[in-house]
């Protein structure tokens, strides 16, 4: 089985998963408001999900369906999120997908892990294309994506029902080519 890669940023470590984290991620993904501004996280968190959910990267990546990264602060084991590529191996593409628990909301982690990312799929996986979406009631998501220089796709209206409420969808994208060109450095990785 193909190993884990970790990156490097300058205020972040992205890492696997490991089974210790699972605590932290019931707490931090648990919080209702993460779960609300997210299509796959369920609430409540139950007990044994994260476990689950952690024990099935090492497979997904080996088999070319993805990559999912722990965020940590570095200098610490304090893990703040995750961030994770979702291969399309045929169309040489990926979906950005990512949370960060509240306590750390507003500080740039997400939007300096999310750089990191899209550079490493471009980078060591040949990727073309990476594109994100976000419910256009979680606008925050959206400055993300503008911050690391991906583009604005378009809007499906009500594409999602999510408790009740119908939401939009909203998509960004990169492309390869123009993306790096537009970078001037990249995370380093191991």
């Amino acid at each position: 089985m193909m190993s884990l890669p970790t990156l490097h940023t300058e205020r972040l470590l992205l890492r696997p998963f490991d089974l210790a984290d699972a605590p932290a991620v019931q707490k931090l993904a648990g919080d209702r408001v993460i779960a609300a501004t997210t299509l796959n996280i369920p609430h409540p968190y139950e007990e044994g999900i994260a476990e689950g959910w952690i024990m099935s990267h090492p497979e997904r990546y080996s088999r070319g369906l993805g990559v999912v990264f722990a965020v940590v602060l570095k200098g610490s084991t304090t893990l703040i999120g995750s961030i994770s590529l979702a291969f399309n191996q045929p169309s040489q593409r990926a979906e950005l997908g990512y949370w960060i628990g509240r306590p750390y909301w507003n500080r740039g982690y997400c939007t300096e892990a999310a750089r990191a990312v899209v550079l490493y799929g471009f980078r060591q996986h040949g990727l073309n294309r990476i594109h994100a979406s976000f419910m256009g009631s979680n606008p925050a998501s959206g400055r993300v994506m503008e911050k690391i220089g991906m583009v604005y796709e378009g809007r499906l209206r009500q594409h999602v029902l999510k408790w009740g409420v119908f939401e939009d969808i909203v998509i960004y994208a990169a492309l390869r080519e123009t993306y790096l060109a537009n970078q001037k450095t990249g995370p380093d990785s191991n």
